[in-house]
């Protein structure tokens, strides 16, 4: 059984810090989050990095495909000046980085598995490869995710053991007999098209429904109460203020 938080911090704190950075994931820690959730791409060559977008320009200073920069490119970018000045020369960080910093800081993770189109199989096999041999045995293993079925698939056979969630967006009719076919360990679906009915409906297969992402303070309670049990959030300091309140 998967030990999960109420809250878990979306691309770190995202709020607060710029996303799927090292300073975001410390940033989610000093508020007091438990877990976090970050995006995993492949660089041209092929090394795992945290980035959401296919391309770098919505958070970098830089400019084309992740798919078409070798990591030596995407090390020469700033992750941090759109955000903020003060987070100017934050790197984009390698998955190995981002490893050993929730490592230290003693943090629960969500993997998400987000390919560039025509890689879904390759970067799931990839940063489950390296995740393996980084992660401590004695410790509770991520929680790998995605959209993408052909890399839940893959995860599942790269690493059998390690829970997987299914994310959901626009739900297919289908939906429980994928998640059964997958043996997803949780559901992970978009507060935005969900409803008392249908997140019930999900409570009911027995597996945890992390709903994303939820800034707003009524909308967690009123998750929580239909039977929710986690939110990804971009402000966990202020999500779990409003829980302990």
């Amino acid at each position: 059984m998967l030990a999960l938080p109420k809250v878990i911090g979306h691309r770190g704190a995202r709020a607060h810090a710029p996303e799927n950075t090292l300073a975001g994931i410390r940033t989610a820690a000093a508020q007091g989050a438990r877990w976090v959730e970050v995006d995993v791409k492949l660089t041209r060559d092929g090394v795992p990095i945290l980035m959401h977008d296919d391309e770098v320009d919505r958070t970098t200073n830089g400019r084309g495909a992740v798919a078409k920069l070798d990591l030596a490119d995407i090390r020469k970018l700033d992750a941090g000046i759109r955000f903020a000045p003060t987070f100017a020369g934050e790197p984009v960080p390698t998955l190995e980085e981002t490893l050993a910093l929730v490592l230290d800081l003693n943090l629960g993770i969500n993997l998400e598995i987000k390919p560039c189109p025509g890689r879904e199989i390759e970067t799931a096999v990839t940063a489950l490869r390296l995740a393996r041999t980084l992660w401590p045995a004695d410790r509770p293993p991520p929680l790998i995710s995605s959209f993408e079925i052909a890399s839940l698939d893959a995860a599942r056979t790269a690493a059998p053991d390690w829970p997987r969630g299914y994310l959901i967006d626009r739900r297919p009719r289908d939906w429980a007999a994928i998640a059964d076919r997958l043996e997803a360990a949780t559901l992970n679906v978009n507060s935005r098209r969900e409803r008392e009915d249908s997140i019930r409906n999900y409570v009911a297969t027995g597996r945890p429904v992390l709903v994303y992402t939820v800034n707003d303070r009524e909308r967690v309670r009123q998750l929580f109460g239909w039977g929710a049990t986690s939110v990804f959030t971009d402000m966990p300091q202020e999500i779990l203020a409003a829980l302990d309140g």
